[in-house]
């Protein structure tokens, strides 16, 4: 089935899809500059950026913005593996750090707030 619009119904959609879009809208990613910020924040040195404390944050953004997301769009399965999928490559990165340097690991989960 085929949906014809007039040119001021497309214009409409257009603008309500850029609006929702936008500033207040989802955008699943996080931007170069939140990423940048994060980066910045929990490098271990200058130029760190694979880091495990840098990725486990990084995650951690991307899940909160994931987890909004769901709050609206309940039927959105395929972002929900996605987010799963987050989660568990969060905890494999926690394990790991775990069992590399407590001190560190809790250094991250304070931080980041992630135990309560």
């Amino acid at each position: 089935m085929y949906l014809f619009l007039g040119f001021k119904e497309l214009h409409l959609y257009i603008l309500d899809l850029s609006v929702y879009l936008g500033k207040g809208g989802y955008e699943m990613a996080l931007s170069k500059e939140e990423k940048a910020k994060l980066v910045k924040k929990y490098a271990r040195k200058d130029g760190d950026t694979g880091s495990a404390e840098v990725q486990i944050a990084i995650l951690t953004e991307e899940i909160k913005e994931l987890t909004e997301h769901l709050k609206t769009h309940i039927h959105d399965y395929h972002s929900r593996r996605g987010l799963l999928q987050k989660v568990g490559r969060r905890r494999s990165l926690l394990n790991y750090l775990k069992k590399k340097d407590v001190t560190r690991y809790r250094e991250i989960v304070k931080s980041l707030g992630l135990r309560k």
